[in-house]
């Protein structure tokens, strides 16, 4: 009771001297870190936050993904197959910070999870595995970083393993990521003799106590043997800041023994900006050198307020409007993902930009131009949920309550609108038919679709117009199978499936211009519409475009909401082979109409048929998606390993030596991968391992467009 009492009097002394500052957030601004772990598959992304949850104090035991009991690692699929699926958000506390986490996904499947924490996040760990470097996922998941400007730290994890190699990491980082990766630690050993970090800014040596799962640390001077190389890299430190930072040039110029202090502001400024990446060394499995990489995020990663304010379109004039956090400014907020919880209902996970949400408060969307309430406020644990009745500008939480929200809209005040920028996902590349097992089953089917669907942009559920299946389409073999799983397990929906198969596309390699009269009588009456357009092909990646801004007295305003969508209907049915179309602009150049006989129905359909008249003679291809595949072999496989690649239509694109394995990266299109780790391990004895990723798209040859015209 008298801690209770002393609270409140620290929170009203608080009030007097920040007024800005909401009384009961629990740090302020300042000491917020809002951080996500990014790497990867298999880097250690998971094992490094159990660790940093440990330590901290969130957690009491350490949670292993080998044995299935990590934290952040929940759902079964996760524990079973040993990998992250879900991005996992999490809260904790260091040096008196308040550090918010999300760890998220390295399998390629689950990029879109990567994509929509990196939006809301104010700062990123990048983890390295010390053997394999900078991987193909890990290259993605910089450039996804890059894309949104987060500052970032990295941490070369698994320094205990066989063929650990720090310094060839870091240059990996310069030369494959075009970062100015900067080491602030040097290993003491590697593999079996790694016993600890030299901490180049004190120039101090750390070792870890085993018997204390590493919560105890030792201070000692640096031996004598990593004296020389540690003061060469302490010089190499303080000379990358110093070119990039004035202060801290002056005080070089000063003293070239730059104090501790000034170093790590030198390094928080540079990183802040984005111009530096300081690398930290470890091994989380072993419980070394995570608590340094904790110091790291405090010292170093900024907070809210160091980050420049969000920007957004005002919904009402257009007008460019920013947002700074601040608790007492106008609440802005961006839901960044949906979830379903069977106890507590539908959760939209926010990251709240200004202002601050309090529950049983309005806000609104201006996506749906709809105000809705918050039932419920969440703080989140991974799976667990902890209630509280406000969250605040920089905090990451979920709500309960919302009926119409998707993943990427704003919550806002009415009285202050403001739209932010939407997240971008990208196209599915895999599908596959499912249907209920039984009739009685399809009202939870189509329930447990939509919901799925609602939770993951990348799972996309449409209904064949020929057949009437439900097709299903997702990022790859294991998206869809973590789908249909999931709908066993948590809708108890059992289903059948097709075989998966590759989510091709169709576009055009021309331009060309057709019109369409329909003039028809049925039902007893006369329906009338003429449509002219033209289609035009477009860079490659830039999807559809439909401009039907013809003037009124060629096709009535009442009309263009019917042309717009009979052209929808040819895009997504498409021509060749009901792939949908894409890269293509549709512009509507004339009409005619009948103000007694003109109907939807007939602008609608001579729309989609002018427009499938148009893209037939434009030179109509398909489109299918190119992987980029990374295969790490023995020298005596890698000949097996290229002919196969040919085989499958693959073209190398580099080769190269690490250490006394070949990495070999190629272009192959994903028809070619289905079983393709079956015979990497048959081709090497079971030594070669492989990861791919969606690079582009590119025009099938005339074979496949044959066979695909005719399945």
């Amino acid at each position: 009771m008298v801690a209770v009492l002393e609270q409140k009097k620290t929170s009203k002394a608080s009030a007097r001297f920040a007024a800005s500052e909401a009384v009961d957030r629990l740090r302020p601004l300042c000491q917020v870190r809002n951080i996500g772990i990014i790497a990867h598959i298999d880097a250690g992304k998971t094992t490094t936050t159990e660790r940093m949850l440990y330590y901290a104090g969130t957690v009491h035991k350490i949670g292993e993904v080998h044995e299935g009991t990590t934290v952040m690692d929940w759902m079964a699929q996760e524990r079973e197959r040993g990998i992250t699926i879900t991005s996992a958000a999490t809260t904790c506390f260091w040096r008196d910070h308040q550090i918010n986490v999300i760890d998220t996904p390295g399998h390629v499947d689950f990029t879109v999870e990567v994509e929509r924490s990196l939006r809301v996040l104010d700062g990123a760990v990048g983890v390295f595995c010390a053997v394999g470097g900078v991987q193909p996922q890990s290259e993605t998941v910089w450039r996804q970083s890059n894309r949104y400007h987060v500052p970032r730290v990295a941490f070369v994890n698994k320094m205990d393993r066989m063929g650990a190699d720090f310094s060839r990491v870091v240059a990996d980082m310069r030369t494959r990521l075009g970062s100015n990766a900067v080491p602030v630690q040097l290993p003491i050993g590697a593999e079996d003799n790694f016993e600890g970090v030299i901490d180049l800014i004190a120039m101090r040596a750390m070792g870890y106590d085993v018997a204390s799962l590493g919560a105890e640390v030792s201070q000692y001077p640096i031996p004598a043997e990593h004296a020389a190389e540690a003061e060469k890299a302490r010089a190499e430190l303080v000379e990358a800041v110093a070119e990039k930072d004035e202060a801290l040039l002056e005080a070089y110029m000063e003293d070239a023994d730059v104090a501790p202090e000034v170093l790590k502001a030198g390094i928080r400024r540079l990183v802040i900006n984005g111009s530096l990446v300081p690398v930290l060394c470890g091994s989380s499995l072993r419980n070394k050198g995570v608590q340094q990489l904790l110091d790291a995020v405090v010292d170093f990663l900024p907070s809210p307020l160091d980050v420049p304010a969000i920007e957004g379109l005002n919904p009402r004039t257009g007008d460019t409007e920013q947002r700074a956090a601040d608790d007492s400014g106008p609440f802005s907020a961006l839901a960044f993902k949906l979830a379903s919880d069977s106890y507590i209902g539908r959760l939209a996970f926010i990251r709240i930009y200004s202002g601050h949400i309090s529950k049983g408060q309005n806000v609104f969307n201006p996506r749906t131009g709809k105000r809705e309430r918050i039932l419920r406020l969440i703080r989140l644990h991974a799976n667990d949920r902890t209630e509280v009745d406000r969250l605040y500008s920089g905090e990451i939480g979920a709500v309960v309550g919302l009926k119409n929200a998707t993943t990427g809209d704003t919550l806002c005040a009415e009285n202050a609108p403001i739209e932010l920028i939407r997240i971008r996902f990208p196209e599915p590349v895999m599908f596959m038919a499912i249907e209920p097992k039984s009739r009685a089953d399809k009202d939870k089917l189509d329930g447990a679709l939509a919901a799925m669907a609602a939770e993951d942009p990348t799972c996309i559920v449409r209904t064949d117009a020929e057949t009437g299946q439900t097709i299903l389409s997702g990022m790859g073999e294991l998206h869809l199978e973590i789908l249909k799983d999931r709908m066993d397990r948590e809708y108890s929906v059992v289903t059948n499936s097709g075989k998966p198969m590759v989510a091709y596309y169709e576009t055009i390699t021309g331009s060309a211009t057709a019109e369409h009269l329909f003039d028809r009588e049925f039902g007893g009456n006369r329906h009338f519409a003429k449509v002219v357009l033209e289609v035009s092909h477009t860079p490659r990646g830039s999807g559809t475009e439909i401009d039907v801004s013809v003037s009124d007295n060629v096709i009535p305003s009442e009309f263009k909401v019917a042309v717009r969508d009979g052209i929808t209907d040819g895009i997504m049915t498409g021509i060749l082979a009901r792939y949908p179309l894409t890269d293509l602009r549709v512009r509507v150049l004339s009409g005619a109409f009948d103000s007694e006989s003109s109907s939807d129905v007939a602008f609608r359909t001579a729309a989609v048929m002018a427009f499938r008249e148009a893209v037939m003679a434009a030179g109509p291809q398909f489109l299918e998606p190119i992987m980029a595949v990374e295969v790490v072999t023995p020298a005596e496989a890698m000949g097996d390993i290229l002919s196969d690649i040919s085989a499958r239509r693959g073209r190398v694109t580099s080769m190269d030596a690490v250490g006394d394995m070949q990495v070999i990266k190629a272009a192959v299109p994903l028809a070619e991968l289905f079983g393709y780790s079956t015979a990497v391990r048959s081709l090497s004895r079971g030594r070669a391992s492989y990861t791919m990723e969606p690079e582009h798209f590119a025009v099938a040859p005339a074979n496949l467009r044959e066979q695909l015209i005719n399945r």
